[in-house]
């Protein structure tokens, strides 16, 4: 196949892409989300995480001991990976200590006019939580980006936080955001913001023993995990927290309830009211996402900003042209009207790298089950994952020029400055291509709206 070929979504297996997809989800059996206000006796049950400010408590405990309180409770989800390796390692590895200045690499930070943003801001004083894999707080790239006093494990595991113990998934989301801009390696679109690791992904040491290539992600995660993430993150005061997860499978998992739906609408709630946008991945089935109310993790109710995913198509990184632009619908992304709010730079996930999303990885590296470190480079990968970042770099950037600026003026601004392409139905893209240079000098002017 030529590589400027445009890729049909029949073509595309999740096998190239990052995240951002489910593999499976089942209930728990032992472990609960439970309404606080309705629970009698804590001391009968463990704690896990503690969600005050939203009144809720996850737990380990029986249905029986629950129901014998008059609990209003629902069966944790666990979204299991084991043997999921959807990401391509192709890592450029020349350039693994990043002596090199890769930007001519980054077509989704010269599309989204980053260099000239960063004219007006870099980000400083702003803060962003990246719930995920891990991320790799010693990458060259990311030395002194992440704030590992802030960063909490969640995952079910005994390890800590700024390592991809998770797996490379994490780092490369964190770099999107907020890799440094100190002439070599990569850069992130908010590289003055703090960065905090907030890991849900476990790590499974066994996985990566007997891997043939290191996956982008190894361990399983908890439904409930994430949403002590979000507390956590409104709480600590994150401007925004990035969920490169593929949102969908927090509603619409086995499990999900009415308990998990209102779960998720006090947590949104929260999180806006305390000033922090959560940034979702839409997921990379290359499905329309038409949900009715109910169902969905409405942005306008939860405060989430839900993101699909767009590439170029025969990228030339010595010319900086392309066949088809930045703004073209990546054939993976999930898509529907009322389902995306913003869609940005995810890459396409064909068979030409270029056309992908190129920043830092870290794979982590086991030995019979101890962890040995990791292992740094660079590598393109491409899903809603990708794209979800971008938009959260480009809060860092708006909310670090407009500091009085609440959650929603924030989303405000970010859609106001979108666009749909002509070429293009708006099911792609919601409100629009995010234009991050647009936002930052929307932002700065004294005379907008």
């Amino acid at each position: 196949m030529d590589r400027r070929t445009f890729i049909t979504a029949s073509g595309v297996s999740l096998g190239t892409l990052a995240l951002g997809s489910v593999a499976t989800a089942t209930d728990a059996t032992d472990r609960f989300l439970v309404d606080r206000s309705s629970l009698r006796d804590e001391d009968r049950v463990e704690t896990v995480h503690e969600l005050e400010p939203v009144d809720l408590l996850v737990v380990r405990s029986s249905e029986n001991e629950l129901e014998g309180q008059g609990a209003e409770f629902a069966p944790d989800v666990r979204l299991e990976t084991d043997g999921y390796r959807p990401a391509r390692r192709r890592g450029l590895e020349s350039t693994a200590t990043g002596d090199e200045d890769l930007s001519d690499y980054q077509w989704d930070k010269a599309n989204q006019g980053i260099p000239e943003a960063h004219d007006h801001t870099r980000g400083e004083g702003t803060r962003v939580a990246i719930i995920d894999t891990g991320v790799a707080a010693g990458h060259p790239d990311l030395e002194g980006q992440v704030n590992l006093d802030l960063s909490k494990n969640f995952a079910d595991d005994e390890y800590g936080v700024g390592e991809p113990y998770g797996g490379a998934h994490g780092t490369h989301v964190a770099g999107i955001v907020g890799a440094s801009d100190d002439g070599t390696g990569v850069v992130g679109s908010a590289p003055g913001t703090e960065l905090v690791d907030l890991r849900v992904f476990a790590a499974n040491p066994a996985s990566a023993d007997r891997a043939e290539l290191p996956p982008a992600h190894l361990g399983d995660a908890f439904q409930s995990s994430v949403l002590a993430a979000l507390v956590y993150a409104a709480e600590i005061g994150c401007d925004a927290a990035n969920l490169s997860l593929g949102w969908t499978w927090l509603m619409r998992s086995e499990g999900a309830g009415e308990l998990w739906g209102r779960a998720h609408q006090r947590v949104g709630t929260y999180a806006r009211r305390q000033g922090t946008l959560h940034t979702h991945a839409s997921g990379n089935w290359g499905e329309s996402l038409q949900f009715n109310q109910d169902e969905t993790d409405s942005s306008e109710t939860a405060g989430g900003i839900t993101t699909s995913s767009t590439g170029p198509v025969g990228f030339d990184p010595e010319t900086g042209e392309y066949d088809a632009p930045p703004y073209t619908p990546s054939t993976y992304t999930t898509h529907g009207v009322g389902a995306i709010d913003l869609a940005a730079p995810g890459g396409q996930g064909g068979e030409y790298e270029y056309d992908d999303v190129l920043n830092v990885v870290a794979d982590p590296v086991f030995d019979d089950g101890e962890y040995q470190g990791a292992e740094y480079g660079y590598d393109w990968l491409a899903g809603t994952s990708m794209a979800a970042p971008q938009v959260a770099g480009a809060v860092a950037l708006v909310k670090s020029v407009d500091e009085q600026a609440n959650a929603n003026q924030v989303r405000t601004t970010l859609e106001r400055t979108a666009s749909v392409p002509d070429e293009y139905a708006r099911k792609y893209y919601g409100r629009g291509y995010l234009d991050t240079l647009a936002a930052v000098e929307d932002a700065t002017d004294p005379g907008r709206p």
